[in-house]
């Protein structure tokens, strides 16, 4: 599971997962059975290890009220993710949304700038809805296109605060291919200012003013 708290990648692995990992691959390397954790120790991109349930509350409080996090990743290695993942849910207010990854007839990418940072179709799931049909709906609104639906690509979770509340939005993305773009249009109402049609170099361009959430999509599409 990674979360992207204030744009910045919140990542829960297993034991079982943690061999996979070099220490050269973090600038801090925390025991959180050895020392108590603090905002200062969170410099750079960060793991943590022998992370129990306790230490996710404390990191989680912190950030709550801290402004001095200078981290750029964290990795927290547990021994039970599920469990984990749950705590962290409990925090939230959970937002369930869908977007979609479409693809032209000229292998195109079709990207939206939308609040000055370049993005990709989504939207809120509505009651009766499953993530599919969510997607689908969301790239016709916001684009006005017909598309075909494909695999999926990966789930996505990001923070915010909302009229006084914690959310946290689940994002399932799937492929689709373009079947008609004859009428786009971007949905003014929405804060889409521009669609536009990519090629691969053109797309690695507008991802340095993305989002690391939108970034993720991307690595986990090409993999």
């Amino acid at each position: 599971m990674v979360i992207f708290i204030d744009d910045k990648p919140v990542k829960i692995i297993s034991k079982k997962k943690f061999h996979n990992l070099h220490g050269s691959d973090f600038d801090t390397i925390l025991d959180a059975r050895l020392e108590q954790l603090n905002e200062k120790k969170f410099k750079g991109h960060v793991i943590v290890l022998n992370t129990t349930a306790s230490t996710i509350e404390k990191f989680f409080r912190l950030i709550a009220v801290s402004k001095d996090f200078e981290y750029q990743s964290v990795v927290f290695v547990v021994e039970d993710k599920q469990a984990i993942a749950e705590q962290i849910k409990s925090y939230y207010k959970v937002v369930k949304a869908a977007g979609g990854v479409v693809y032209n007839h000229e292998n195109k990418i079709l990207m939206m700038l939308r609040l000055g940072k370049w993005d990709l179709p989504k939207g809120k799931r509505d009651d009766g809805e499953d993530s599919k049909t969510t997607a689908l709906r969301e790239v016709a609104e916001e684009c006005n296109i017909s598309v075909n639906l494909g695999e999926k690509v990966c789930t996505t979770w990001h923070t915010y605060a909302m009229g006084g509340s914690k959310i946290l939005k689940r994002t399932k993305w799937y492929r689709m291919t373009c079947t008609d773009d004859s009428a786009m249009s971007p949905q003014i109402e929405e804060d889409i200012e521009e669609l536009r049609w990519m090629d691969e170099k053109q797309v690695q361009q507008a991802l340095l003013n993305s989002y690391s959430s939108i970034r993720y999509v991307f690595d986990e599409l090409n993999k």
